[in-house]
């Protein structure tokens, strides 16, 4: 028998009294303080919001250990739970946000575990999600005796610690795979004199993307629409481009520059100089450069590879121009920088060579958001065991 379990035969066997909220701790809302943005002087101090800290300020106006749940706006998780945080220490907390803190008997500890069990979606009114302070006030809690409510604490906050402790082990072994892939990639990719070396304008057809304007004309719901490639549509660390979000009509197209899959594709604003292969036929803007007619010099991915290499792609940053604040990339820069040109024996050695190293990384990549959700699917599961109990019958 676990000491928990024990806790209970001992100390409520027969079940825990439920009371509301409000007789479970002091409620602070009247304290609150609104403060808009301009108003708001930078400094130490987090101010809070309706979903966790939202600036820092100069003063505060709460010291202590506290529990806030969402009031309105972002006020529900996907599970129907409130938005629950933990603040300690010196803060300011907006209109946004209830707050709660301790009483004698009862632990804000246990209070923050048990107020994310709580399913709130009956009560949540209004157009823009609001729990009222009335409704918050009646929220019905169990109470257990103190020993109790802090063995519960015990254990979950245990738990929390340990899957902080795997996430973070987790991320850096990630960010060591990175540093050592990007090493074996340059190192790989620095050749002898005995390799050739041509400007890129000469070894592939490079072309600025254009744009029909206005877009909004031309985006289309119809399925026999042209893939409109944004850069939106695609996620950091990417390598191919799969699909489009958007479609445009053949006028659209006619006024855009087409693109076939087996084409490159490069930013030249927005995070600019990253390259990706097309896995899709479509149209691209402005803030595109397109890459084809490179197949006699390079293999698709070991050119992929020279293109995000630290070598290409700080040139690229060193050449680009600005465009006010921005910094640019144009089709002119992009042709006049010097590639190595290895046979195309030696282009696929590398890449099978940089190929698995990238396996190697992805695997842990992808592997850790989902050992970082089984980890709080399990936190949620015992939770709401160890939180859920027999209701005293008075």
């Amino acid at each position: 028998m676990s000491k928990l379990e024990q806790l209970i035969n001992e100390l409520c066997p027969d079940g825990v009294e439920y009371k509301n909220l409000e007789k479970c701790c002091n409620i602070l809302d009247n304290k609150r303080k609104p403060v808009t943005k301009s108003l708001r002087e930078a400094g130490e101090y987090p101010y809070y919001g309706a979903n966790g800290i939202q600036d820092y300020v100069s003063d505060y106006i709460f010291d202590g250990r506290f529990v806030l749940v969402g009031e309105d706006g972002s006020v529900l998780t996907k599970n129907g739970t409130p938005v629950v945080t933990w603040a300690e220490g010196k803060i300011w907390v907006n209109n946004h946000a209830h707050i709660i803190s301790e009483i004698n008997g009862i632990s804000i500890r246990y209070l923050f575990h048990y107020l994310q069990t709580v399913n709130i979606t009956p009560l949540i009114r209004g157009n823009i999600p609001k729990l009222t302070g009335k409704d918050f006030k009646a929220i019905q809690i169990p109470l257990p005796p103190l020993a109790v409510q802090e063995e519960i604490v015990h254990i979950l906050d245990s738990f929390t610690e340990l899957t902080a402790e795997l996430t973070a082990e987790l991320t850096a072994e990630l960010t060591m795979r990175k540093q050592q892939y990007e090493y074996y990639r340059d190192s790989l990719l620095t050749f002898g004199e005995e390799v050739p070396i041509q400007e890129f304008g000469e070894l592939a057809k490079i072309l600025r993307g254009a744009s029909p304007r206005p877009i909004k004309k031309f985006i289309t719901s119809d399925e026999g629409g042209i893939n409109w490639i944004k850069i939106g549509d695609i996620n950091t660390g990417d390598k191919y481009v799969t699909n489009s979000k958007e479609k445009i009509t053949e006028e659209g197209a006619k006024k855009s520059r087409h693109v076939k899959k087996g084409d490159f594709i490069l930013s030249n604003s927005m995070s600019f100089g990253r390259p990706y292969i097309l896995a899709i036929d479509g149209c691209i803007h402005d803030g595109w450069l397109s890459i084809s007619e490179f197949e006699n010099y390079f293999i698709s991915d070991f050119l992929y590879h020279l293109l995000s290499s630290s070598k290409i792609q700080k040139v690229m940053a060193q050449k680009a121009s600005y465009g006010g604040a921005v910094q640019n990339l144009n089709a002119d820069i992009v042709k006049s920088i010097e590639l190595c040109i290895p046979p195309l024996e030696e282009q696929q050695r590398i890449v099978d060579i940089l190929d698995r190293f990238d396996t190697l990384v992805n695997d842990i990549k992808e592997g850790l958001p989902a050992e970082i959700e089984a980890r709080k699917q399990q936190y949620e599961y015992y939770r709401d065991k160890l939180l859920t109990f027999k209701k005293l019958e008075v």
